[in-house]
């Protein structure tokens, strides 16, 4: 129990902090966000990876982790333009 939330908490930041790398420009988005984007960017591509039959194969299990990824930019993405503070204007544009 214990090791498995340890796991999901290190593959969430690992997803979390390559979700914003792949983004493009700055996210004004914390630590903590980041972690909890990640986290649950990596149960749902689990999930999904599972329902599809392809979370367990030998070796390393690319297409679980290309889902978590893709998951994880897309929370990345939403944060940022929908997030707290955000008014889905952009910078310059009459109020």
């Amino acid at each position: 129990m214990i090791g498995a939330i340890v796991s999901a908490i290190v593959i969430g930041a690992i997803v979390g902090a390559l979700a914003r790398l792949v983004v493009p420009g700055r996210q004004n988005m914390s630590i903590g966000l980041t972690l909890i984007v990640g986290i649950v960017a990596a149960l749902i591509g689990t999930l999904i990876a599972q329902a599809a039959g392809v979370a367990d194969t030998r070796g390393i299990d690319w297409i679980e982790h290309i889902l978590q990824l893709v998951l994880a930019v897309i929370g990345v993405l939403l944060v940022t333009r929908f997030g707290p503070g955000r008014t889905g204007r952009t910078r310059g544009t009459p109020t």
